[in-house]
């Protein structure tokens, strides 16, 4: 077995090439492939190229750092065992390593955690303590455990041994491809982008590193604008493995030093990239597992670049299988190969068929309509693209000059995750009515608390919920309120859940409002 290098608290880039070089990670970890997607590499004009880190034994390249952190213990550590919080990936790296090293490890994990995450910890040899309602929780509850019980926290990224493990990456790459242009590093906490962009700028500086981030948890960009580590007021749930609240304080120090870039994109862009793996190379890629890939896409279009070698890090597969519908539903958008409208038609006969024509043959993805009126007629419209976002504004001038009223729908989160399933719901009469977005924690008694909350002092106008299988449900809520009450502000900040006020949403007035 290999030994790992000791390193300082603050180690230099020197230091962290040699613990990389000397890594022991492989005594459990594989050298993965760096797979050409052809389809892909034809489409933008470059040669993209995927790092299989789903093909590790726990689907995810958290083994590497986990392993790294655990060999370099002390005896005495070891004896005492380990302890970690995770909800995913993490959690059965700690496992797995500890397991083949013959040290205890127990993961505390959060009660919200699906049970396919929960029995790979068990299966990889790790004890399972279920706690809390979401990470901060369970870890700290792992830090009280470890201080109370004597095991050693190895945390998720923001370690010099960790991050060490992750930049083996780093090394497989200019290894088995040492002519790459560009690497595309996905962002959590920031232990892979770290060891990566590390690794290769004391080897190869001239290969540019980007770090890609998802828009709703852009801890990093929000530090480098601070000049320090801030914590995110809210991170969103979709792509869970980096939804990370704060940059760690050695990953900000390394990537704030190394990397050339950062870029984010949005959940759309990441279930297109999701699509473009499966068709690519028949890899099912967790979202965060595709984050790299979307971030790899949009900067090639913002940079035109092309004639390049670009490479990405696949870094999970460990994927909610429920979670795929919502994949399956927003790639298209993502991909800008669906535009989604609110048209105002006249009610009558023969409005629908001049509407079809006037979209020129063009194929429709979804129509929606329930009658409201006998003047007007509005319609939820899905139109299939082939031309982008360039196509798109075309058919909004032809509608608009065909006389129609027409709205933009396609960038709208409400209408894509609610509205699109509930159009004709209007209220038999006008309502003074308020309606609200909410997030609920995926757990027994969400729903009640929400009722016993707000349900028994408020009528609830409308309510519609849909499981896309991430940890954290998406709710729309309306209330018949005159106008903004303290009362009842009170009482949603007393709720605890993220919410907020969509009583104007264009949406909300087009298809439900009354």
């Amino acid at each position: 077995m290999a030994v790992p290098l000791p390193l300082s608290a603050a180690p230099t880039g020197a230091e962290y090439l040699r613990a990389i070089l000397c890594s022991p990670v492989y005594d459990v970890a594989q050298v993965t492939p760096l797979q050409q997607m052809n389809k892909l590499s034809e489409r933008l004009k470059n040669i993209v190229l995927v790092k299989r880190e789903d093909r590790q034994p726990v689907h995810s390249f958290k083994l590497r750092g986990a392993y790294a952190m655990i060999a370099g213990l002390n005896e005495q550590q070891k004896a005492g065992g380990v302890i970690a919080a995770s909800a995913g990936n993490h959690a059965q790296g700690v496992a797995l390593s500890a397991t083949g090293l013959g040290i205890r490890s127990l993961i505390v994990m959060p009660l919200t955690t699906p049970d396919i995450k929960v029995d790979a910890v068990r299966n990889f040899g790790g004890e399972v303590l279920l706690y809390g309602a979401g990470f901060d929780d369970a870890k700290a509850k792992a830090i009280e455990l470890a201080e109370r019980e004597g095991y050693t926290f190895i945390p998720p990224f923001d370690h010099p041994a960790v991050i060490a493990g992750q930049g083996t990456i780093g090394m497989e790459l200019i290894q088995q491809d040492a002519h790459l242009d560009r690497i595309f590093v996905p962002v959590g906490g920031g232990g892979l982008a770290a060891g990566v962009a590390v690794l290769i700028k004391q080897l190869m500086p001239e290969i540019k590193v980007i770090g890609v981030e998802p828009e709703d948890s852009s801890c990093l960009a929000a530090a480098l604008n601070a000049g320090q580590p801030v914590e995110l007021e809210r991170v969103g749930m979709f792509a869970d493995g980096v939804a990370v609240k704060r940059i760690g304080d050695e990953t900000f120090r390394l990537c704030k030093e190394y990397l050339d870039d950062i870029i984010t994109v949005d959940s759309d862009a990441i279930c297109a990239a999701v699509k473009d793996l499966f068709e690519d190379v028949r890899a099912i890629a967790e979202p965060s597992g595709a984050l790299a890939l979307a971030g790899l896409k949009k900067y090639v279009k913002q940079h035109n670049i092309t004639g390049e070698r670009l490479s990405c890090v696949l870094s999970g597969a460990n994927l909610n299988f429920h979670g795929l519908r919502y994949v399956s539903e927003r790639c298209e958008l993502g991909e800008k190969r669906e535009a989604l409208f609110a048209v105002t038609i006249p009610e009558q006969k023969g409005s629908f068929l001049k509407f079809c024509q006037l979209l020129g043959g063009r194929s429709v993805t979804e129509f929606n309509y329930r009658y409201a009126c006998d003047k007007d007629a509005c319609i939820f419209v899905g139109v299939r693209l082939t031309g982008g976002q360039s196509e798109k504004e075309g058919i909004i001038s032809e509608l608009q000059n065909g006389g129609y009223q027409i709205v933009d729908l396609s960038d709208d989160e409400m209408a894509k995750l609610h509205v699109r399933y509930m159009v004709g719901g209007r209220p038999a009469k006008p309502l003074r009515e308020r309606l609200y977005s909410f997030e609920f924690p995926e757990s027994g008694g969400a729903l009640l608390r929400f009722l016993q909350t707000l349900g028994t002092h408020w009528n609830i106008s409308l309510f519609h919920y849909r499981s896309h299988g991430t940890d954290y449900g998406r709710v729309l809520a309306g209330f018949e309120l005159d106008e903004r009450s303290p009362e009842f502000e009170q009482h949603l900040k007393q709720l605890g859940y993220a919410c907020h006020d969509e009583t104007d949403n264009p949406a909300f007035r087009f298809f439900l409002a009354g």
